[in-house]
């Protein structure tokens, strides 16, 4: 099996370039993405590598450089059994025509470059960000309703994206369509990228060890879920064995639910003091309009609207189980933020 991963050298892609070296049904893993990682470190290593970009410059002219890219991107997935769509732009928060460009756009290039390159399966990356808001505990399964948070641009483009592929399933029913949603998604290498995307530099990373902390203050109500980026890969994979059983959505998730206490453990002492949302949103949204942290309050808003997911579908239909807790996953990350662990690639350098 000849294997495509768009947007390999990030989060999610390095812990699919993982399980795809694992597997001996898959021959060959080809590599894209903008920057190119050092291909003599793992997980890179062995992989046949394309630097593209799935996104156009906002210039004019748009139209014919938009068939231009889809022939290149066809080219490149030419012979491929699959394609894997990882690539999704979360910084620059203010540029929100940029991230459209990439996350939007990019998703309908990829799609249509799949598509004429007769690929029989394309793999893509949602979110449960594109899901409605609940206020419940209820878990929800993948028919729940994909609208989003109207305050997240994160959200409303994972809701957009999904629209995207909805249009891909009723264009090409001849390629399997297959949307994987996680939950939060943790690794130890992945610490340096995520402080820089959401922390920023005011935050020092070593409080976030574990021991350190006395208290953990933390949104009242908030409940996470979380996937082991290795998990996730072995979800991928999963997909890409079981491609008979893979049409349509699936979440992907540990069912342990992370509260305030669960991740005050974590960290070693096991208290936390509440922080009403409300208060907590105010403050957010005063930090980043004075550009002192880069995460905007709609990020606060879809953690505290994201639905609970029932993993069901995933476990029974691709006999996909996950091997680290929700909890072990999240210490591994903290872990890593603290002495700003990455690798070898662009989007996941290491820290200073």
């Amino acid at each position: 099996m000849r294997v495509v991963v768009v947007g390999a050298s990030g989060n999610a892609g390095t812990g699919v370039l993982r399980a795809l070296h694992d597997a001996p049904e898959v021959t060959s893993v080809v590599g894209v993405s903008r920057r190119r990682p050092d291909l003599e470190a793992e997980p890179f290593r062995g992989v046949e590598w394309f630097q593209r970009d799935v996104s156009l410059p906002d210039v004019p002219g748009h139209g014919q450089r938009d068939q231009v890219l889809v022939d290149d991107l066809a080219q490149v997935f030419d012979g491929a059994d699959a394609v894997v769509h990882l690539a999704w732009l979360i910084q620059p928060n203010r540029d929100r025509r940029l991230l459209r460009r990439t996350n939007v756009d990019g998703t309908r290039h990829v799609a249509r470059a799949a598509a004429a390159a007769d690929v029989a399966q394309l793999v893509v990356a949602s979110s449960v960000g594109a899901y409605s808001p609940v206020h419940d505990d209820t878990p929800r399964d993948e028919s729940w309703t994909t609208h989003g948070v109207g305050t997240s641009h994160y959200s409303v483009d994972k809701v957009a994206q999904e629209r995207v592929l909805d249009e891909v399933e009723a264009d090409h029913p001849e390629m399997v369509v297959t949307r994987l949603r996680p939950a939060l998604i943790f690794q130890p290498d992945a610490g340096a990228e995520i402080a820089r995307y959401f922390l920023g530099p005011l935050v020092p990373r070593r409080v976030l060890r574990p021991g350190l902390l006395p208290v953990v203050p933390f949104p009242g109500g908030l409940r996470l879920q979380a996937v082991h980026a290795d998990d996730l890969g072995r979800a991928y994979l999963a997909a890409l064995l079981h491609r008979d059983q893979a049409r349509g959505a699936f979440n992907v998730a540990h069912d342990q639910v992370l509260r305030a206490d669960d991740v005050a453990e974590v960290l070693d002492h096991g208290r936390s003091v509440g922080v009403p949302p409300a208060l907590l949103r105010t403050l957010l949204s005063g930090a980043y309009d004075l550009r002192l942290v880069p995460t905007d309050p709609g990020w606060l808003d879809m953690a505290m609207g994201a639905p609970l997911m029932s993993t069901e579908r995933a476990r029974t239909r691709l006999g996909w189980q996950p091997r680290h807790s929700a909890a072990d996953s999240l210490a591994d990350l903290l872990h890593g933020l603290a002495r700003g662990a990455g690798l070898g690639s662009p989007p996941l350098r290491r820290g200073r």
